[in-house]
Formats: C-alpha cells, structure tokens, sequence
C-alpha cells in the first residue's frame, strides 16, 4: 500500500534547521491575509523577502503550508494544522517579551511575600497600604507560614522576601531589619502584676506563664526571655495555636503571656477582662525584618522596600532600626 502524502513537499524532509521567527511571523501573516502583499504590509516587509521567509519555512518543516495559483493564496492541509501552532508560538514569545519588559520595570509583577502568624495581622495592613499608595503595579502574593516553612520556601524560590523575626542566622540569607519592639504582660484583671508599669523581668520567675505551640519563633523568644530571667524550667501545662486564643485564655484566669507591642491593641481589645503590664528598662524585645535570598536579582527593590517600610511603621509602638 502507497503512504499518502499528507502535505510533505514531493522529495523534502526536514533538513533539521531550526524555523526563526521571521519566518513564523511570515507564514502567520500570510495565513491571516492569504495575500501576500497585504501580509507583507501588514508586518513591514517587502513582498519578496515575505514570499522567501515562507519558503524558507516550508523548506525548514519539509512540508507544504500554501497552494499557490495566480489570483490567491490558499493554506495548505498542513498549513491550516501549522497555522494554529504558530499564533500560538508568536504569541508565547510576545508574552515572553512583555515579561522580560515588566521584569526590567522596578516594583512589578508579583512578589511572594512570606510572613510569620505573630506578625502578619498587626504589620499586614501597614504594608499592602504601603504597597498600593507606591508600588501600585505591584503583585504583592502573601503567605503566612511559620519560619521553618517559610525558609524553606526562600531557599526553594517558592517565596521572594519575608517579614519575620530575627536573627535568622542562616547562610545564603540577608536581613534587612526594620524595627525594634518590646513585649509587654498581659494580665488577667486580678492579677498582682496587672497594669503595673516597672516590672522586672525576675517576676517572670514565678509566674504561670502562658505559650504558643511548637514551631512558633514567638514561643522560643518568650522561653529565652524567661532563662535570661533565671527561670529553669519551661512552662508547658497550657499552649494555644494563635495569639488570639492564647489572650483568651489569659481573660479566663489561666495565666499570663507576652505579647510583642504592635499586637497588643488587636488582640486586647476584644476582652475586658485584660490588663497590661510594662516592663523595667531595659525591656525585653524582638526585632522584625525582610529577610531575601543573599544575591537576589530584585536586592535594590528589596532594599528599597525595606527602606519605606521603616518609614511606614514609625506610628507603630516600635523602634525603627
């Protein structure tokens, strides 16, 4: 049985050459108009160097893509199947080079920013404020993830910056600190430490104190907080998931627990039955930072980022850095 030919030229195969994309953009116009001079027009290219990049293409596939006669142009079998193939290709390319145009543009396209749960409710509204007053062709994408997570998503290339708590110290990342803040006690009503002012840290010694669950970086602040403060051991009868049932529980009689200042205002405030606590200078802290890859291809953007963020966050009960 004879092979039909299916649009081969007669004798041709592929000669291995790679089509460019003159010759793409020739065919594509070509199969639009299926009139040569007004597919040269409509592309900016004479009528000969048009007939030849199609040519040239067919030569380069091995297959016919027009039937030609004397008063038009009509697309070949292969060419009406290759024609869909080569919008789609020019129009790959032409999204390529509008990607590559908006990567070159500062503060564009998408950044993934990961953030830590203690901190994301009280510092988020600042920034997406932040980001659509001066950086409104920014596609700001936020994951709130523990620290562990979240680096593992830097290293990855699965997130782009992130805002959390340092020191890190982990090779291959940079930070960029923002501001200090202190913590504060929060208090059930009747509590002997409630609203006091001059706490000293020693006080943490004998109180039945309050943490998140494992994972959480504010837990592990809190358990150096109280061994600067001589306490041995590690208060773990009750532990809560999220700041806000931890106050909670506070509000129910069944401890204290610190709370870093910006959070202070959102996850009091939905009790009455809270005080606060301040303690003695030197207060204990934490510091807040971006943190990105060392040598990342956006660092002036993050840099810069960082920059106005400390001026963002100066209402904010923190020290900026």
């Amino acid at each position: 049985m004879r092979a039909i030919n299916r649009g081969k030229l007669p004798g041709k195969q592929s000669n291995g050459k790679q089509p460019s994309l003159a010759q793409l953009r020739a065919f594509a116009a070509v199969a639009e108009h299926l009139h040569f001079r007004d597919a040269a027009a409509a592309i900016g290219m004479s009528q000969p160097a048009l007939s030849g990049a199609v040519a040239a293409l067919e030569e380069a596939l091995g297959v016919q893509l027009l039937e030609r006669t004397t008063r038009k142009v009509l697309l070949s079998p292969a060419g009406e199947r290759l024609a869909v193939r080569v919008r789609a290709v020019l129009g790959e390319v032409e999204a390529l080079l509008e990607e590559a145009d908006a990567v070159k543009a500062p503060f564009t396209g998408a950044l993934r920013l990961g953030v830590i749960p203690t901190v994301a409710p009280y510092l988020l509204p600042t920034v997406i404020a932040l980001v659509h007053e001066e950086y409104p062709d920014l596609d700001l994408q936020v994951h709130e993830e523990q620290t562990s997570s979240l680096l593992e998503g830097l290293a990855a290339g699965r997130l782009d910056l992130l805002l959390l708590a340092v020191p890190l110290g982990v090779p291959g990342v940079t930070e960029l600190p923002l501001f200090d803040e202190d913590f504060v006690l929060v208090t059930p009503l009747d509590h002997w430490l409630g609203g006091r002012e001059g706490i000293p840290r020693e006080a943490l010694k004998e109180l039945n104190l309050l943490l998140l669950d494992e994972g959480h970086c504010l837990r592990d602040q809190a358990l150096d907080i109280c061994r600067e403060a001589g306490r041995a051991d590690a208060p773990v009868a009750t532990t809560a998931a999220g700041l806000s049932t931890l106050v909670q529980l506070v509000a129910g009689g069944l401890g204290v627990t610190l709370l870093p200042r910006t959070a202070v205002r959102v996850e009091t405030s939905r009790s009455n039955q809270l005080l606060t606590g301040y303690f003695a200078d030197p207060a204990p802290t934490r510091r807040i930072a971006l943190a990105m890859r060392t040598g990342a291809a956006r660092a002036a953007e993050y840099e810069e980022l960082a920059r106005a963020l400390r001026g963002a966050v100066r209402p904010l009960p923190v020290r900026v850095v």
